[in-house]
């Protein structure tokens, strides 16, 4: 299985709520940075437990209508672009970086002031 590959079924893994199986693709000490936030996840239980949480940290409405994975060595960036109740186009971007086959970073590059104004 690609890099890829583990990064398309962590998003599959996403939208059906099955965070479960999407965390066991992190290593333990991982590290979850959005940019434009002060909020910086270290460790995976952290994260597991924030995924919990997802459908209130997502502005309303908010829907991926489109994704793709750009895979280099040892890294993964996915492309999103999606929309949500007052944001009728916007993409991001996602990079996944790995140490064999487990991610062990995660980053977001994302239009902080477009986000916000999304809520």
């Amino acid at each position: 299985m690609s890099l890829a590959d583990i990064v398309q079924r962590g998003w599959e893994c996403v939208g059906t709520g099955d965070f479960d199986t999407l965390v066991a693709d992190y290593v333990e000490d991982m590290v979850f940075i959005m940019p434009g936030q002060t909020n910086i996840l270290e460790g995976r239980q952290p994260f597991r437990s924030a995924l919990d949480g997802l459908g209130e940290i997502l502005p309303p409405g908010f829907e991926i209508t489109g994704l793709r994975q750009i895979e280099g060595e040892n890294e993964v960036v996915s492309i999103i672009e999606w929309k949500s109740e007052k944001v009728e186009d916007s993409q991001s971007t996602v990079l996944f970086k790995f140490n064999g086959d487990k991610i062990y970073e995660e980053r977001w590059f994302i239009d902080t002031e477009q986000w916000k104004s999304a809520f």
